[in-house]
């Protein structure tokens, strides 16, 4: 087996940086036993850095505390801030690439919406944690260590924005959290694993095809606020009253997160054309978050004017939607995006 190192003999050290938003990394517990008492986004990037200081081994690092907050409260407004921030940090040659720690209840919302929208094929990592970092055999030293690897990995690059956890490197579009509370949570369960790190060692086996970073088309330099979408879930019994709701406070998009292969009640299709009658995008997902939601399928798309999701779930839907509508508004422009991304 070739081992290859973290940098070439007679180059520079990699030079990254490391962007904090809070969550469970940096979340702290009154016992390290038990989640009673914890709370995240408590300690700042230096202390999360102190118990890591292996990582001067791999790579030269620049920090910044850009939000502290737990990640389900993470909104547009930080998503919009963090992109910009990226893609003005790797238009610079001081920096090789970028390292994000957040909380990991939306960290799959996150890293998807970089996905489409940095601007370089410098390597975006994003990381963090199942256990707070007061916890026995806490994950978050070794997953953002971890993360800095591929980082510094010259073999990172142009494979889009990739999220590290459990010695797992996952793509954005695929990568579900299928666990509330185990450390080895974060899957891709359609797809499967980019790859591995093994020591100082990333092992690389494939790269998602679909359009990301560069071949995106998504500009958010001049973006001031993210289109409003609202997600629908479908179930027995449902009405047309939260997608009424959702349209009347000015959603522009919603995702129908239906049944089984995106199935839409037939209590809801009244409200379904009348959104749609009313400018509102809508698009169909499965409730069931794994699988292919084809067009026109189980429900007839080209007459009532939805789009169709492919294998997104509702919240990595809801994100392309959002992206979509600040471009876009004819229903085939949008379908088109759910088919390329």
């Amino acid at each position: 087996m070739n081992v290859l190192p973290l940098t070439h003999p007679g180059k520079r050290r990699p030079r990254l940086t490391l962007l904090a938003l809070g969550g469970t990394i940096a979340g702290k517990a009154n016992q390290s036993t038990v989640y009673a008492g914890y709370q995240a986004a408590v300690a700042d990037i230096s202390e999360v850095l102190s118990s890591v200081p292996e990582l001067s081994g791999v790579a030269d690092i620049q920090t910044r505390q850009l939000f502290q907050v737990a990640s389900q409260d993470m909104a547009s407004q930080h998503l919009l801030a963090l992109g910009k921030e990226i893609n003005v940090l790797l238009s610079r040659p001081d920096c090789d690439g970028v390292v994000i720690t957040q909380g990991t209840n939306t960290l799959e919302e996150t890293s998807f919406f970089l996905n489409l929208v940095v601007r370089s094929h410098k390597p975006v990592v994003v990381t963090g944690a199942m256990r707070p970092s007061t916890s026995l055999s806490a994950d978050g030293p070794m997953n953002l260590y971890r993360a800095s690897v591929v980082a510094a990995s010259p073999q990172a690059r142009g494979r889009g924005v990739m999220v590290v956890m459990n010695d797992q490197i996952l793509g954005a579009r695929d990568v579900h959290k299928t666990d509330t509370m185990t450390v080895d949570s974060f899957k891709a369960p359609l797809f499967g694993v980019m790859g591995l790190v093994a020591d100082n060692v990333c092992h690389f086996y494939r790269s998602g095809i679909r359009c990301h970073t560069l071949d995106s088309e998504f500009d958010i330099s001049e973006t001031q606020e993210l289109p409003k979408v609202d997600i629908v879930y479908g179930y027995q019994d449902d009405d047309r009253a939260l997608l009424d709701a959702c349209v009347e406070s000015g959603s522009k998009g919603v995702v129908l997160a239906g049944a089984g292969t995106a199935a839409i009640s037939a209590r809801l299709v009244p409200a379904v054309k009348d959104a749609i009658a009313s400018g509102v995008a809508v698009v169909r997902v499965s409730r069931s978050s794994l699988g292919l939601v084809g067009h026109n399928v189980e429900f007839d798309d080209d007459v009532y004017g939805t789009s169709s999701g492919d294998t997104l779930n509702p919240a990595k839907a809801r994100i392309l939607l959002m992206l979509a509508l600040t471009r876009f508004s004819s229903r085939a422009s949008i379908q088109a995006c759910f088919d390329r991304y």
